[in-house]
């Protein structure tokens, strides 16, 4: 089967070339990069990114092709920006479009996955849909209807931007989705499959031993961005002041320089920079807790952290404000906080950390529901599946459950 994965991907090479510190995206890159490389031993597949810049400038950034680290025979094609104001977008949209009609047209796809639905992710899939003629799969990672916080946007911009998304959410064959509630946005005519996360093998091979091995870190890894909740992390620290215990942050993005502002002086935080999928697991090995001070939503399951498997998957617990339900087997791992405010913070980690509530894991059931081989399994099931249906499409609804998987 050959795949286009039209993703937002922002691979090693285009980090140098392009400024796009204020849309990184860590966590969505290491995940893109984890199904990538599992749907490579089955299928040719390539991805598709707009790749597009963080920063107002005048400046064309043209198109170009880098490999999938770490040099697993994945090609990313990267279109060129322009980050002018009023027209980034558009030429964004255009752009993907064009590279995806003339890579179709070279060698027919059969299957696209569609990573979230930015505007030109909504308008690649309904023209592969409508014109092309490819059963397009939905991977749904943050809610398209609503602002980080839950909230409905405003506006004709934001009108004009949900009716997009709602038309796209309506014409997808199939839906990867990181909670029930994104995959009850999409159409039911195809199949669903709840899918949190991706364990990487540098994960796996963290040994399964117990926390008192492990140093008295608490760490969080990812994306340095407002909504993360870092200066409230930090703020929290300085309140809870546990003895004996530091405080690791990994990771980079728009707020790093305001954070390391706010730790100077304090040898208890220790920042790790910009690391690689090895150096994360073994950060994560040595620690205690993994931590999750997202900002709350209205709606929980708008959206869900990798890094909370991630985290359970390699021995820690995790403290994170409420993301939707999660299975039962994992809340074992998880302490959950009702907000991220210092003060709530603060009072979280001295929970934790006095009850040595660190000593309740759950890492194996994470290990058994998100391994590479599991997942490896669901979504070649899915892939293989939604292209059968595509070549008998019929305007039947589903009303099966048999369609749906469930990790």
């Amino acid at each position: 089967m050959r795949i286009a994965y039209v993703a937002p991907y922002q691979g090693p090479v285009l980090r140098t070339r392009r400024p796009i510190v204020q849309n990184l995206a860590l966590a969505g890159n290491l995940k893109i990069e984890l199904i990538a490389e599992l749907l490579h031993g089955k299928h040719e597949i390539e991805i598709l990114s707009q790749g597009e810049a963080g920063e107002r400038s005048f400046t064309l950034h043209r198109a170009f092709e880098e490999p999938l680290p770490p040099g697993n025979g994945v090609t990313v094609r990267y279109c060129s920006a322009l980050p002018v104001r009023f027209i980034s977008g558009l030429w964004s949209t255009c752009q993907l479009l064009e590279l995806l009609r003339r890579r179709h047209h070279q060698a027919a796809y059969d299957l696209i996955i569609a990573y979230n639905l930015q505007e030109p992710q909504s308008v690649t899939c309904l023209y592969a849909i409508k014109r092309l003629g490819i059963p397009v799969v939905l991977e749904y990672e943050d809610d398209s209807l609503v602002q980080e916080d839950g909230r409905a946007q405003r506006g004709l911009r934001a009108l004009i931007d949900r009716r997009l998304v709602k038309l796209a959410l309506a014409s997808v064959d199939a839906t990867v989705g990181v909670s029930p509630h994104l995959l009850s946005q999409s159409s039911h005519r195809g199949p669903q499959l709840l899918l949190r996360g991706v364990i990487s093998p540098e994960i796996l091979q963290i040994p399964d031993h117990t926390s008192s091995a492990r140093n008295d870190w608490v760490v969080f890894s990812g994306t340095h961005s407002w909504e993360k909740g870092l200066p409230q992390l930090i703020a929290a620290w300085k309140l809870a002041r546990p003895s004996g215990w530091q405080l690791h942050i990994a990771g980079h993005g728009a707020v790093t320089r305001e954070l390391v502002e706010h730790a100077a002086g304090d040898d208890t935080i220790v920042f790790h920079g910009l690391i690689d999928r090895q150096q994360n697991a073994k950060l994560l090995a040595q620690a205690k807790i993994g931590i999750n001070p997202h900002q709350l939503s209205q709606i929980p399951g708008n959206k869900f952290a990798f890094k909370i498997i991630e985290c359970l998957a390699a021995g820690t617990h995790v403290i994170t404000t409420p993301m939707g339900a999660l299975e039962h087997e994992l809340e074992t791992g998880v302490t959950y906080i009702a907000d991220n405010r210092p003060e709530t913070i603060a009072a979280g980690l001295t929970r934790v950390i006095e009850e040595r509530r660190f000593e309740r894991l759950a890492m194996k059931a994470a290990r058994r529901l998100y391994s590479p081989g599991t997942v490896s399994a669901a979504l070649d099931a899915l892939l293989t599946h939604t292209l059968a249906r595509s070549h008998t499409r019929t305007t039947e609804p589903v009303s099966s459950t048999s369609d749906v998987e469930s990790f």
